[in-house]
């Protein structure tokens, strides 16, 4: 489209309806541990710093000019688990075998997962940071977008939103053993005599 006069009236008409973000940005964080979480995030995310100060550090991991944003706030609360607030921030990867291989290599960092968890739509492993920020490492079950969230829809993930809590290390060498990747992704059943909420992790 042109940058005409007609043409940004025609962007701003009541018209064309409510607009969504094109795209998620970045998080920001308050911290009294900022240099450990400078490095937690380089660490856990293959992050570089963009840009440091004292007070402020901007990280990114791809091609957006910051993800992450750490603000230095000496002498603040800790927070409460029971307070109230975003409960984790997730981050895709393109496949399996990426999320087993950053599980490996944070492993061999001595970087934990608190929670791996098949969801049943995806893989998940969640971690927290030195402030106790949750983050999720997931891959997507489904190969497509339309097919995950017809199940999301469906009775399955009516019946079990939570999913089915999994063994990393049982799960990479499932992988590595050459299993197929449509069993390797695919959600057990509940062990027996449990619920879907005594899967959760939270």
């Amino acid at each position: 489209m042109n940058d005409r006069p007609e043409d940004r009236a025609a962007k701003l008409a009541e018209s064309r309806g409510p607009i969504a973000p094109s795209k998620f940005a970045h998080v920001v964080r308050r911290t009294s541990r900022f240099d450990e979480m400078i490095r937690w995030y380089r660490t856990v995310l293959n992050a570089e710093i963009v840009h440091a100060t004292d007070m402020l550090a901007f990280l990114t991991y791809d091609d957006e000019h910051h993800r992450i944003a750490l603000i230095a706030m000496p002498g603040l609360a800790e927070r409460s688990p029971r307070s109230a607030g975003t409960e984790h921030v997730a981050y895709n990867h393109r496949d399996l075998g990426d999320l087993l291989a950053t599980y490996a290599r944070l492993k061999r960092e001595g970087i934990f997962p608190y929670w791996c968890v098949n969801h049943g739509v995806t893989t998940s492993m969640y971690y927290r940071d030195p402030d106790g920020n949750g983050i999720e490492f997931q891959v997507d079950n489904f190969p497509s977008v339309q097919e995950g969230y017809r199940w999301m829809k469906g009775p399955a993930f009516a019946a079990n939103p939570i999913g089915v809590i999994f063994d990393p290390d049982d799960l990479l060498a499932r992988y590595l053993a050459g299993e197929p990747m449509a069993k390797l992704l695919e959600q057990s059943p509940l062990p027996a005599g449990m619920t879907p909420f005594d899967m959760a992790r939270l």
